[in-house]
Parts: C-alpha cells; structure tokens; sequence
C-alpha cells in the first residue's frame, strides 16, 4: 500500500514569519507538503490576491528551514517557466482545469501536477484535461462542485474517488476545505474522504485561522489538523 499523503498550510502565505511558524509546526505533526498560496485567482477583484513572487519567495524560505518540499498555485505560462524548478508540486487552480495550453506547458516538464478539478466539470472533461499534461505525474483533485444549495460553499464528490481508482490509472487527493467551506465540516470529510479511497488530502490549517486574510472559515488550527492525521494513520493500520 503506497504512503497516504498529508498536504497542509494556509491558504494563502501573509507574511515569511507566518508561513514559517506554521511550516514548522506542521513539520512536527508529520505533514508531507507544505501548500500555501502565493498567487491568488480571487472572483472579487477587491479580494486579497497574494503576495505574488514574495509570497513564492517566503515559501522557499520555509521549505529551507523545514526541509518540507512545497506545493502552490501558478497561474499562467511565464509562472511555470519562473518556477517550476523552484517548487515540488505545481498546484493548477479550478478556474484553469480548462486553460489547455497552460496544461500543454506543464506537460513539458517531469514536474508533478496536482490538477483541480473545475466546479461543474464532468469526470471526462476532468480526465481529458489531465491528459493535456500527460507527463506520468498528475494527481487529480476533488475539490467540491457547484450545487443549487448555497449553504456549503460546493458540494464535495465522494463518488469521484472509487470512479477514478475504477477508471483511470491517477492518484486522487481530495482538498474537503474548498469544498465545505465550513471548518466544522472539514474533519468529517476527510474521514469520509480516506474511507472511500483517496490517496492524500490538502487541508487549509493555520495557527491562527480566525486571522487568516483569505478563507478562514474554512481554515482549521493545528490540534484539529492533528487529529485528522491520527485518526487516518490509526485507520490506515487496520
């Protein structure tokens, strides 16, 4: 059985001395990716967008001290080519699921991809994207679909996970913050999410969620991120 994956950070990197501490922390409880969002694809243009190059530059400050490899979101062709020697997994946001030729790009490189899936994409259309990269690296994504009920932020997928073990050769992880948005909700669908097969979870987690500039409600704290990891590698035992 191959090594279930923890990837975990907060949303997006505010500042060197906060993604740091939280680096180091996170180290700690055994987490294997440190995720932390540098730039920020936001619907409102009035949104935080991230601290850009700096926030990629406190990140790889953080991966040094800690030793943690680093994933985050690039957005664009020339973002790749800056900095896909510099980070271990290349993050392609929902919104980009369907940007063919930035999937082409990545395609060129041996760089591992996690690829979200888009809010309303159909399994297929997820698929095919994936395939656009095409360099034997892809993970695949859950990360929740857009429902008619506005009470969750989207609708997380369980069903996607035994249909990509069935039907294709990818890892799936499955990110339960993005798709409850509720912090409540988060240990549940992680539980529920390693019960149906996913291979790794990316969880939004800071030491200081309620301060967090972007998606705090959805944003757990460190003792709650560390009994999920518990709790998963218990059941992984079994």
């Amino acid at each position: 059985m191959s090594k279930f994956i923890f990837i975990a950070g907060p949303c997006s990197v505010e500042s060197e001395e906060q993604i740091i501490s939280i680096a180091q922390e996170l180290k700690k409880i055994g987490v294997d990716y440190l995720r932390g969002g540098a730039f920020k694809p936001r619907t409102n243009p009035d949104s935080f967008q991230g601290l850009g190059d700096t926030g990629i530059d406190y990140l790889i400050k953080a991966k040094q001290i800690t030793g943690l490899p680093i994933i985050t979101e690039l957005m664009s062709i020339e973002q790749v080519r800056k900095y896909i020697d510099k980070i271990d997994i290349v993050q392609i946001g929902s919104r980009n699921m369907y940007n063919y030729e930035l999937l082409k790009e990545l395609g060129k490189y041996s760089k591992p991809v996690l690829l979200k899936r888009g809010l309303s994409a159909t399994y297929d259309e997820w698929i095919n994207a994936a395939r656009y990269i095409n360099n034997g690296k892809v993970i695949l994504c859950e990360r929740g679909i857009r429902s008619f009920d506005n009470s969750t932020r989207n609708v997380l997928d369980i069903q996607a996970i035994p249909f990509i073990k069935e039907n294709t050769d990818y890892k799936i992880f499955v990110d339960p913050s993005h798709a409850a948005g509720n912090r409540y909700m988060i240990k549940p669908m992680s539980l529920a999410s390693f019960a149906a097969g996913c291979d790794g979870l990316m969880i939004e987690v800071s030491d200081k969620p309620d301060e967090s500039i972007s998606d705090s409600k959805q944003t757990i704290d460190l003792e709650e991120f560390k009994k999920i990891v518990q709790e998963v590698r218990t059941f992984s035992k079994h």
